[in-house]
């Protein structure tokens, strides 16, 4: 059984940084790949950043070079380093993984398995 659980949202002003973390268990022989992907109300999601499990990384153009997405699976956590934030990144954000047959990359909608999220928000 798949089970992802974030946590470390909540309130910055614009500038600031956070960390989200994502706990997970039954992902390690199952995926190619995690994600943190955010949503905000009346809005599409958006994947964010990708790490395959070989530690290769992709971001979208809206937080390259500002967020960084690391996986430590020894202890069966991702991370999301969020810095230099803005109001427009005001999101819930999910941590995902896939269902191990293939990398959905930025394809939001074929994350098979998907956390709670956690709230991000950011004054100006």
């Amino acid at each position: 059984q798949v089970q992802l659980a974030e946590s470390g949202g909540g309130s910055v002003q614009a500038g600031g940084s956070l960390r989200l973390s994502c706990s997970f268990s039954g992902v390690k022989y199952r995926s190619r790949c995690m994600a943190w992907i955010r949503q905000v109300p009346g809005k599409g999601r958006e994947v964010a950043a990708v790490i395959w499990t070989g530690g290769s990384t992709a971001y979208s153009n809206s937080v390259k070079g500002r967020f960084t997405i690391s996986l430590d699976n020894a202890k069966n956590t991702l991370h999301f380093q969020l810095n230099s934030l803005n109001p427009e990144d005001t999101a819930t954000y999910y941590c995902a993984a896939d269902g191990g047959d293939w990398c959905p990359g930025f394809n939001s909608a074929s994350y098979k398995y998907w956390g709670q999220g956690t709230q991000v928000t950011v004054s100006s």
